[in-house]
C-alpha cells in the first residue's frame, strides 16, 4: 500500500511556538531516508496551509478552547485528505503539529469505516472546553472525537465511527483530575506508565493493539512524542518525566507494523524543533514512523 505524506504545520491547540515547524523538521531529519526500507511507494501531499496565531484573535472563542474556529477548518480539510488518501487506496501519515490535528485525522479515517484508536501519549487529551485548565484545544481531541462534553454538540469535531471500547491510551503519566473521573466513567482501556513498568512495553501494546482493533475495519494510531521520556525526546511542548525509553518506544511500533493490515491511519504530533537539541526530537519520530510501517533491521 503506497504511504501518502501529508503535513499540518499548526500550534494553534498549544500554548508554546515553534510546533508549527514540527513537520519541516521531521522531514529535514530524513524521513523519506527512513522509510526506504519499508516494501511499500510513498507520496508526498505536502502541508495544509495552517494561519499564523498572529493573525488571530485566540480570545474570540466563548467556549474556553482556543482558537476553536480556525481548528475546525483545517481539521475539516484535514480530514477530507485522510478519507481521499483512503479512498485512493493509500495509507496517510500525518505529521503534526500539535496533537489538536487528530480531530481532523479520526473524523477522516472513521469516515465510511468503524475504527479503533491507540493513544501513545503522555497526556489522555480527553479534557473539554468545561474541565480544560488552559483551554488548548491540544489536550481535547480525544474528547472532541468521541463527543464528550460539549463536543457532543460538534459533530465536524466527531469520529463518528470510533466507539470508546475500541480505544486504548498507553503510558500515560499526566491526567488531570476530570480527565481521570471521565476515564474511569468511560469504556477506554487505559495503560499508565506504572502498568508498562510491571508488564512491560510489549504485553501492554499487544492488549492496546488486541483493543483498538477488535470488531472494527481498522485502527489510528497516534503518537505523540512527549509519550518518551525528556532524555530521548526533548524537543516537545508537554514534556514529562518518566516517560518510555527509545527501545521500548521502538518494539511498541515494530508491534504497530505487525498489525499492517489494520493500520489504517497513523499520526506523529508534538515535535518542537525549537525546543530540540540537534533535531533529535524529530530524527527519532522519524525512526519510530518508519518502525510503525514496517521498516526492521533484518
Amino acid at each position: 500500500m503506497t504511504i501518502r505524506t501529508i503535513g499540518v504545520p499548526m500550534d494553534l491547540g498549544a500554548d508554546r511556538r515553534g510546533v508549527d515547524m514540527g513537520p519541516s523538521a521531521i522531514r529535514y531529519a530524513g524521513l523519506s531516508a527512513a522509510l526506504d526500507g519499508i516494501d511499500r511507494s510513498t507520496v508526498e501531499r505536502g502541508d495544509l496551509t495552517v494561519p499564523h496565531a498572529e493573525e488571530r484573535d485566540p480570545d474570540e472563542e466563548t467556549s474556553n478552547a482556543k482558537y476553536l474556529a480556525e481548528i475546525e477548518s483545517i481539521c475539516t480539510r484535514l480530514a477530507d485528505e485522510v478519507a481521499g488518501t483512503l479512498a485512493d487506496g493509500a495509507l496517510p501519515l500525518v505529521l503534526g503539529g500539535d496533537h489538536s490535528i487528530a480531530i481532523g485525522t479520526l473524523a477522516g479515517a472513521s469516515r465510511g469505516a468503524d475504527i479503533g484508536a491507540v493513544w501513545f501519549d503522555a497526556h489522555s487529551d480527553v479534557n473539554t472546553p468545561a474541565t480544560t485548565p488552559s483551554g488548548n484545544v491540544h489536550g481535547m481531541p480525544l474528547a472532541a472525537a468521541l463527543g464528550m462534553g460539549s463536543f457532543a454538540d460538534t459533530p465536524w469535531a466527531n469520529a463518528s465511527n470510533l466507539a470508546e471500547e475500541n480505544v486504548a491510551l498507553v503510558g500515560l503519566r499526566s491526567v488531570d483530575d476530570p480527565e481521570r473521573e471521565r476515564i474511569r466513567d468511560s469504556e477506554m482501556t487505559a495503560f499508565t506508565m506504572s502498568d508498562i513498568d510491571e508488564r512491560g512495553v510489549v504485553s501492554v501494546t499487544e492488549e492496546a493493539l488486541a483493543v483498538a482493533t477488535d470488531g472494527v475495519d481498522g485502527m489510528h494510531v497516534s503518537l505523540d512524542m512527549d509519550w518518551l521520556d525528556p532524555s530521548h525526546a526533548p524537543g516537545v511542548g508537554t514534556p514529562v518525566r518518566g516517560g518510555v525509553t527509545y527501545r521500548e518506544a521502538h518494539s511498541a511500533m515494530e508491534l504497530v507494523a505487525d498489525h499492517d493490515d489494520a493500520l489504517r491511519s497513523l499520526e506523529v504530533v508534538e515535535v518542537n524543533p525549537i525546543l530540540d537539541s540537534h533535531n533529535e526530537t524529530a530524527e527519532l519520530a522519524t525512526e519510530l514512523a518508519a518502525s510503525a510501517l514496517g521498516k526492521r533491521v533484518l
